[in-house]
């Protein structure tokens, strides 16, 4: 209870009838020189699992992006492999913009016309038009539900990748990704052998004990570092899985989409898989992913499924990419600029080793690269990719990319080395 005492004061009266005064001027003055404890509050942080070069891109153009600063960089690397029709391409951006102006998403419990769209559109272009399309968010995603329909499917659980292998994070994925930095000990349950590539007999050996479920390859290895199986390997692999009814697995999160100068990487070996993974290129940057299956295997309800796979946005960037990769015939300036690369490559002494088909490129030098890649991104503002092999750079720039990008990038190369050659006689 309060009563007065006088100008700008006021007494309080508590229960046990004890009086004190306060005095509300002064304490105005008080609250009003309060000031937030700003060394006490908390704000999230991000958890740190990437090395980052010092760069914050804030637009992109084709095969450019354009810093915080405004310093532009030849981007021949599409962030692994992932820009295809080059960024922000009109058509690409039209598309989107439209459709989420209509609806964006909504799930798979009712009838998407846009994936049926997209299913016919990549069934033609790429050759395969007797697959079916499942469409999930990524390439993890995609070689998860490729390795979980083929035990499905066979009743069996190992399965056999090959050395060097990278086929994505999530359980399954990474179990048969050959990096046991990545591995927990959650993911080292699954039961599964590495091979290594271009050895059939080996194969044949492990397919033998009849208790595998599928065999899952990437036709060009990406993080591992550009290598290969031979066309004669591709075809044994293919004839084994057939005579011991094992699911054939090819990985063309990558190497598919035109990047390997056919439409999926397997191509050039004229074999026939189970199972089609895609991601990557598919959606030029907006996620998606897909596994495309054989005919032979059939689906039933609630076998798979997905929350955001499919979505309609995704599936009209996916469809806008397939436009862009037939009108503008990206896949014959793949073949081009490729066969332009290795020209180039050829002429450069310090390469040891080119590797790669297509825009799905490596040059591999007798050092490691890691000095050599920050000189190529902070003085010639040229982003390349590494591997697993610390000698190998990689290439995967947006399929439009032209002659003169690549001309500029041996060009930095050549520069580089005169430079690093001219510090070395100082000394």
């Amino acid at each position: 209870m309060l009563l007065p005492a006088g100008k700008g004061r006021f007494v309080a009266k508590n229960r046990r009838s004890k009086i004190s005064s306060i005095n509300f001027s002064n304490l105005k003055s008080q609250i009003s020189n309060l000031k937030p404890q700003t060394s006490n509050l908390k704000e999230m942080k991000l958890f740190d699992v990437y090395p980052l070069y010092n760069i914050t891109p804030v637009k992109a153009q084709d095969v450019f992006v354009t810093d915080e600063n405004g310093q532009e960089y030849l981007d021949l690397y599409g962030g692994h492999g992932v820009i295809s029709i080059g960024h922000t391409h009109p058509k690409y951006v039209e598309k989107i913009t439209d459709q989420i102006q209509k609806i964006g998403f909504y799930s798979n419990a009712v009838q998407n016309p846009l994936q049926v769209e997209l299913a016919e559109k990549l069934g033609k272009l790429s050759g395969c038009e007797d697959y079916q399309l499942f469409l999930c968010n990524s390439g993890a995603e995609a070689n998860e539900n490729a390795l979980k329909l083929a035990s499905f499917e066979t009743g069996k659980a190992k399965i056999i990748a090959f050395e060097n292998a990278f086929h994505g994070r999530t359980s399954a994925a990474v179990a048969v990704t050959d990096n046991e930095k990545i591995n927990a000990p959650l993911n080292s349950q699954h039961s599964v052998c590495f091979l290594a590539l271009n050895d059939p007999e080996a194969l044949e050996n492990e397919l033998a004990k009849n208790d595998v479920c599928a065999v899952i390859i990437e036709p060009i290895q990406g993080v591992g570092g550009l290598d290969q199986g031979t066309t004669r390997f591709f075809k044994e692999v293919e004839k084994l899985c057939k005579k011991h009814e094992v699911v054939l697995i090819l990985d063309e999160v990558q190497s598919g989409y035109g990047r390997s100068g056919k439409f999926f990487a397997f191509q050039h070996h004229q074999i026939e898989p189970d199972i089609i993974t895609v991601a990557k290129g598919m959606g030029n940057g907006f996620p998606i992913g897909g596994i495309m299956v054989h005919p032979r295997i059939k689906a039933k309800y609630g076998m798979l499924g997905t929350t955001f796979g499919g979505n309609h946005l995704a599936c009209a960037a996916a469809i806008s990419v397939l436009e862009v990769i037939e009108n503008e015939k990206l896949i014959d300036n793949v073949n081009e600029v490729s066969a332009y690369f290795f020209e180039k490559a050829k002429s450069l002494p310090q390469v040891k080793k080119i590797k790669g088909r297509g825009l799905m490129l490596g040059l591999e030098f007798d050092f490691e690269v890691a000095e050599l890649r920050k000189k190529l991104i902070y003085e010639k503002h040229i982003f390349t990719g590494g591997s697993n092999n610390k000698n190998l750079i990689r290439i995967l720039p947006p399929l439009t990319v032209k002659k003169e990008h690549i001309d500029r990038f041996f060009e930095a190369l050549d520069s580089i080395e005169k430079l690093d050659m001219s510090i070395e006689k100082r000394k």
